[in-house]
C-alpha cells in the first residue's frame, strides 16, 4: 500500500456518500487539477457479494463505476479546497452526470484492494470530463470516460 495522502475522514468532508455507498477507502497520490490516485479494499462482507452471484462473488461493474466516479469528485473537491485555502463547501456541488466508452475486463474478488485513478480531460461550463480506471495489482480491471456536472445548491 502506497503512503496515504487523504485519510477517509478527509474523504468524508467532500462526498456525500456513506457506509453502505462509500468506495473509496484512502487517496495515495494527488496532483492537483491533473490527477489523483485512490484506494477501495473490498470487504468479503460486503452487501452486493449476497446476489453477484453466490457461490462465485465479483463486484457488481456499477459498484466499480461509483468507486471511479467518486474518486473523480475527490480530484475535483480536493483541487477547489486547495484553490480556495482549505474551504470545504456545506453541500455535495459535483455529480454523476454519465459514462462513455466503460469497459470491465477482468473481475475483482472479495478481499482484493481496487487502485482508482482519474485523470482530468477538459471542463466546459459545469461539466467535468475525466479518463478512470480501474486495476487490481497490475491487471486493469475497468477504465473509461466519465463526465460530472455541477448541481447548483448542491443536496437539498
Amino acid at each position: 500500500m502506497a503512503a496515504i495522502v487523504f485519510t477517509q475522514e478527509d474523504i468524508c468532508t467532500l462526498l456525500p456518500h456513506r457506509d453502505p455507498f462509500l468506495f473509496v477507502n484512502r487517496v495515495v497520490r494527488f496532483r492537483p487539477g491533473r490527477t489523483i490516485t485512490a484506494e477501495y479494499d473490498v470487504d468479503p462482507e460486503s452487501w452486493y457479494f449476497r446476489g453477484h452471484f453466490p457461490g462465485h462473488p465479483i463486484v457488481p461493474g456499477v459498484v466499480l463505476t461509483d468507486a471511479l466516479a467518486q474518486t473523480a469528485g475527490l480530484l475535483w473537491g480536493f483541487t477547489k479546497r486547495e484553490q480556495e485555502s482549505g474551504e470545504t463547501p456545506d453541500k455535495p456541488e459535483l455529480f454523476y452526470l454519465a459514462a462513455d466508452s466503460m469497459k470491465y475486463v477482468e473481475t475483482v474478488r472479495p478481499g482484493e484492494t481496487v487502485t482508482l485513478t482519474a485523470t482530468a480531460e477538459s471542463s466546459f461550463g459545469g461539466l467535468f470530463k475525466y479518463q478512470v480506471e480501474a486495476s487490481c495489482g497490475r491487471k486493469i480491471v475497468a477504465r473509461g470516460d466519465m463526465t460530472l456536472a455541477i448541481q447548483e445548491g448542491g443536496l437539498e
